[in-house]
């Protein structure tokens, strides 16, 4: 049983030579924005996989709480051209629709001997496919619960952003999908390779340590939930100027989090579909230049536009508001914002 982080990440180690393949999965009718976006984004930026993004259908995926983006590969054309499946399956958090389609796949896949991975959420999805029996895991804190209750031979383990159980491994809260993926790049391609991608997206840590106590609903929280909910006509509809060749990685994290705020709507504006960095393509139609635009710089990495963005948060709506989307992300930083 290994966590995953640097030095000590044999569990993650591809299992052949050569250079592996990466599925990551989604779900056409729900699959959070972040989870998805930044873990393929991450991974084909490093260089050291080849990443594949696979959904049951082709075509567009919903993402939430934002935006829609198409995939061209589906389960079944992804399984005529891999016949031996991937060496790492990562699988964000879904919308739960009852289907067992992913289950099943993601059962074959791990026959055939891929790692999967669970971002978030995700780990519902792996307990659906019977890969959480007798396993150590985490996942958003939201989620324990709900995870033990399913399957009680599972066994949470605390104050951990990321668990290696065998040939599972399971991260915590939505943020926590970029140390993890850091950790992967590591294991597949080696310390220097992980310290540069990590600088490049300004990541400081991708250790496993994670202070899970300070993450859970407490009472102010829970009334801002409330309050929230019966203030839905408060809703702004802000939109993002979108382009070919933009960062994924920084677009989610800004617009996830702004999102998540209860207050904010965010529509892609562009021409017509745009290329994001990734590859990935990006539902976008054009909007009226009037319209207020979500804050973002293509100046910072994309860290920085999140801790810029929870500050932007904290200055229009309050530091409960702030606190609120920190919780959801379950991200710890940045601890003070400039007066």
């Amino acid at each position: 049983m290994t966590a995953l982080r640097p030095c000590a990440i044999t569990a993650a180690m591809p299992r052949g030579p050569g250079r592996p393949l990466v599925a990551v999965l989604a779900r056409n009718e729900g699959t959070e924005t972040t989870d998805f976006l930044l873990t393929h984004a991450i991974l084909q930026r490093s260089g050291v996989a080849d990443v594949v993004a696979v959904a049951p259908r082709r075509g567009v995926v919903r993402l939430y709480p934002v935006f829609q983006v198409s995939v061209e590969e589906d389960l079944a054309g992804f399984d005529d051209a891999h016949p031996s499946g991937a060496d790492y399956v990562i699988v964000p958090a879904l919308d739960d629709d009852g289907d067992s389609t992913i289950a099943a796949w993601l059962r074959e896949q791990r026959t055939k001997g891929a790692s999967i991975i669970s971002v978030c959420a995700g780990a519902l999805e792996l307990g659906r496919a019977g890969l959480l029996d007798s396993r150590r895991f985490t996942t958003h804190w939201y989620y324990r619960k709900t995870v033990l209750d399913r399957h009680p031979t599972a066994v949470y383990v605390p104050d951990r952003r990321s668990v290696v159980d065998r040939d599972v491994a399971t991260t915590a809260g939505i943020t926590a999908s970029m140390p993890a993926m850091i950790a992967l790049v590591e294991a597949i391609a080696g310390p220097a390779k992980a310290k540069a991608l990590a600088a490049e997206i300004g990541v400081v840590s991708w250790t496993p340590l994670h202070d899970s106590s300070r993450f859970g609903l407490n009472a102010r929280l829970m009334s801002q939930y409330v309050f929230d909910t019966a203030a839905f006509w408060r809703d702004e509809r802000w939109i993002v100027d979108v382009r070919d060749g933009m960062s994924d990685i920084a677009l989610a994290l800004a617009a996830d989090a702004w999102t998540r705020t209860g207050r904010v709507n965010i529509d892609a504006s562009a021409a017509g579909p745009v290329r994001l960095m990734s590859g990935l393509m990006l539902e976008a139609q054009p909007s009226s230049p009037q319209a207020p635009r979500m804050p973002l710089s293509s100046s910072v990495k994309p860290v920085e536009q999140l801790d810029r963005t929870l500050c932007e948060i904290e200055q229009r709506f309050g530091v409960a508001r702030r606190e609120r989307v920190m919780m959801e992300l379950e991200y710890a930083g940045p601890a003070a914002c400039p007066p």
